[in-house]
């Protein structure tokens, strides 16, 4: 039994306690919670009977523990798995791993020095029909490709932002790209390979934030292939959609839905025997924007721990679409198109 411990009970803490709590994952158990603000590490504790904290090292000093979960906000995930990295427990980070590079270095050296296995939360990638067009992608269906776009039309209202001081900041959250189409952007350049440069724009249309609530952005990657992403929390009066479409010179495949969930459109030209239902077979819509993936992605943490093997998002492939949205920031606040591999001179991305 692996016993996980979360570090920040915010609001997507409630997704990581219910599957670890309510016993969702084989083998994992929710084991202690912690956060700075009593009342909500009190809360989680109480609802799954299990200890909890206000002091992290204190946590990890007294809890029966295997691994932390860092949950906490974005700009703060590097110092928080810095400072845990030595206790010689794995660890979990939600995404965005970090808001810099070079924090991300760091988070990635302390875990090899402690000898500890680092993953980073990109559970879009264990979507049914994702998981599905990586098969196709793998076996050569598409064949050239030709471009490549994710889309992310969700409703966050001022409310959301007002929910925390952090949030929309620069120096610990960022806007729509790093938060709310962060998994898009790693699913896009999953999908479509290494990206060589980018142009993009943003603005700050319908809520007062710091960073940007909307964005769009045109990649180049280095197979010739071009890219799209469209990303806004400014969609209104709902959520709409979190969508990726992958075509190619042998086909099309479009994922829609909330989360990257419903498989909408499989058309190869050469068509296969189960290519008739796979969109039956293959195509769940979740109820919210959270999908079901992150019940996947911790049935595959569990596994790597027990058994051993590859991890599908180890810290490097977080950085790797780090870099990818820091590229994009610098684009804006440059104004010119921005080759990778780079390092950041201007974007505030981190920096407040």
């Amino acid at each position: 039994m692996i016993k996980f411990a979360l570090v920040g009970c915010g609001r997507i803490a409630k997704r990581h306690s219910e599957l670890l709590g309510n016993q969702q994952i084989e083998n994992a158990e929710l084991a202690a919670v912690c956060d700075i603000v009593e009342a909500k590490a009190r809360a989680i504790g109480e609802q799954f009977g299990v200890p909890w904290f206000t002091d992290m090292h204190k946590m990890a000093r007294e809890a029966d523990i295997d691994a932390f979960v860092v949950l906490t906000e974005s700009g703060n995930h590097a110092s928080n798995v810095i400072e845990l990295a030595p206790y010689g427990k794995h660890i979990i980070v939600e995404k965005p791993m970090a808001l810099t590079l070079t924090d991300a270095d760091h988070m990635i050296a302390a875990c090899d020095e402690a000898g500890v296995k680092l993953f980073v939360v990109k559970q879009n990638r264990f979507n049914v029909p994702v998981v599905k067009l990586r098969e196709a992608l793998k076996a050569g269906r598409f064949g050239k490709l030709v471009m490549g776009t994710v889309r992310v039309r969700w409703c966050r209202p001022q409310a959301y932002y007002d929910q925390d001081a952090w949030r929309g900041t620069w120096a610990l959250d960022g806007g729509v790209l790093t938060n709310q189409a962060s998994h898009h952007v790693d699913l896009l350049e999953w999908m479509m390979g290494d990206v060589v440069s980018v142009s993009a724009m943003s603005a700050t249309r319908l809520v007062d934030i710091e960073a940007e609530d909307t964005a769009a952005v045109i990649l180049t990657f280095a197979n010739g292939a071009l890219g799209i992403i469209e990303a806004t929390g400014g969609t209104r009066p709902k959520d709409l959609e979190g969508s990726i479409s992958i075509l190619g010179e042998g086909g099309t495949v479009v994922i829609g839905g909330f989360a990257v969930n419903k498989l909408e459109t499989w058309n190869f030209l050469d068509a296969g025997p189960e290519d008739g239902d796979v969109i039956e077979k293959y195509s769940v819509n979740p109820p919210s924007v959270y999908g079901f993936g992150h019940q996947a992605y911790y049935e595959h943490i569990v596994d790597v721990i027990r058994n051993g093997g590859p991890q599908l998002v180890d810290g490097i492939q977080g950085r790797r679409s780090l870099e990818l949205i820091s590229a994009i920031y610098e684009s804006i606040e440059t104004g010119r198109r921005v080759d990778l591999r780079f390092n950041p001179k201007v974007a505030k991305l981190g920096r407040g």
